[in-house]
């Protein structure tokens, strides 16, 4: 194909914005970033304050896919067999059975986080990055697609696990809602807040899967490479930040552009993709130095780094 191939957004992608928009008010890019990552293949965190929407958008997302759902809330007591599953010993048959736990599904909705501890946590690793479950050495499939969404609210430290590093670096993007403007909220207090409830299935499992191949279709210059190449290199040598982005992130910010140019119809990879993609993908990757974070939340001050340096490199014509 040609470099001004432009194709039109499959009905399933625009059926599921409309879907999500009747839930979700006056945040487009949000919606669009939702599922960016999930025709990516990613896994998404929503970070924000309680009431802006985080768990709305994750049960709209659930409901317009007809496939199947379950929820899991995080507290301090949750254990790693509550999420997975857990082998029983059943007298009838005199055998032991395996009980899957509610990760064996196709959207798990992983709410609030932070509220269980790195044991709990660390249960959902194998699952987000091989898309498999390993019990007793057995090792069992997830259904596809498998899209895990986790909110978690940043402003709260009592009785809060912050994410451990290799835990954050299994979501392909973060994200945070904001509060609506005045013209939304207005719009959300004549809908009573149970918006989200409304939401019909608008396209399968299956549709999602075929369309998560086109994605992995869409091309990219070397110079989109070379650019994306020396964005992460700068968080490698940046003086405020102690960790760069690694191999993984620039995985990770490919395949998120690949869904981007894809969403706006296009068989090719532009700088903008790239550009407007770097805050969500990357921000939760870095490690900001103590003295560049002072007087401000890590999320702020990485936000602040990375668009310095998007300002530093040059963008490809």
């Amino acid at each position: 194909m040609s470099r001004q191939s432009i194709l039109s957004p499959p009905a399933a992608l625009n059926a599921l914005e409309t879907a999500l928009g009747s839930a979700i008010r006056g945040k487009p890019e949000v919606i669009r970033l939702s599922l960016v990552c999930l025709l990516a293949r990613g896994h998404l965190l929503i970070e924000d304050v309680p009431g802006v929407g985080k768990t709305t958008l994750a049960h709209s997302l659930a409901r317009a896919i007809d496939c199947s759902f379950h929820r899991i809330q995080f507290t301090s007591d949750l254990l790693p067999s509550d999420v997975l599953g857990v082998t029983i010993y059943n007298t009838h048959t005199e055998a032991f059975e395996f009980r899957p736990g509610p990760v064996f599904t196709n959207i798990l909705l992983a709410d609030e986080i932070n509220r269980t501890t790195p044991k709990t946590q660390s249960a959902l690793l194998e699952c987000m990055n091989e898309g498999q479950v390993t019990i007793d050495a057995r090792s069992m499939p997830l259904p596809e697609p498998f899209f895990v969404v986790a909110t978690q609210n940043p402003s709260e430290h009592h009785g809060a696990y912050p994410l451990p590093e290799s835990q954050l670096d299994r979501f392909l993007l973060r994200l945070r809602i904001g509060y609506p403007d005045a013209a939304a909220e207005r719009d959300i207090l004549r809908k009573s807040g149970h918006s989200g409830e409304t939401v019909n299935p608008v396209c399968t499992g299956a549709e999602i899967i075929e369309l998560q191949r086109q994605v992995e279709l869409v091309r990219a210059d070397e110079s989109i490479l070379d650019y994306i190449l020396a964005i992460v290199e700068r968080t490698r040598i940046h003086e405020a930040l102690q960790l760069g982005v690694s191999p993984r992130g620039s995985q990770a910010i490919f395949r998120a552009a690949q869904a981007r140019a894809f969403m706006n119809g296009r068989d090719y990879l532009i700088p903008d993709d790239v550009k407007s993609l770097v805050i969500p993908v990357f921000a939760h990757r870095v490690i900001v130095q103590s003295r560049s974070a002072l007087g401000v939340r890590r999320g702020e001050a990485a936000d602040r780094i990375l668009e310095e340096i998007l300002t530093q490199v040059e963008v490809p014509l």
